[in-house]
């Protein structure tokens, strides 16, 4: 299975997938050398009435751990891979 990655500036309004990772990089507040890393998964809500508005479930996965962009968008590929997920998001890095 191929995971598409693509940036969050492409995207042109909600995201086309019902299930997507989103990986943000960003650096540290005590230490600028170091990158923090967070992967969260967002899977639409399907248990709410047929007339409420839509909504999202996010888990965290990963949240400000130190790794670099390449590892954390490395976990996040061969996570999507394993959960059959076929869309990883990034925030440009």
């Amino acid at each position: 299975m191929a995971v598409r990655i693509i940036t969050g500036d492409t995207l042109c309004g909600p995201c086309p997938e019902r299930d997507y990772l989103h990986v943000r990089t960003c650096a540290s507040p005590d230490d600028d050398t170091v990158t923090l890393a967070t992967i969260q998964r967002f899977t639409e809500k399907t248990d709410r009435p047929a007339n409420a508005a839509g909504g999202w479930h996010i888990k965290t996965l990963v949240e400000a751990q130190p790794m670099s962009a390449d590892t954390a968008m490395g976990l996040a590929t061969r996570y999507a891979e394993r959960k059959r997920i076929n869309l990883v998001v990034t925030d440009g890095f």
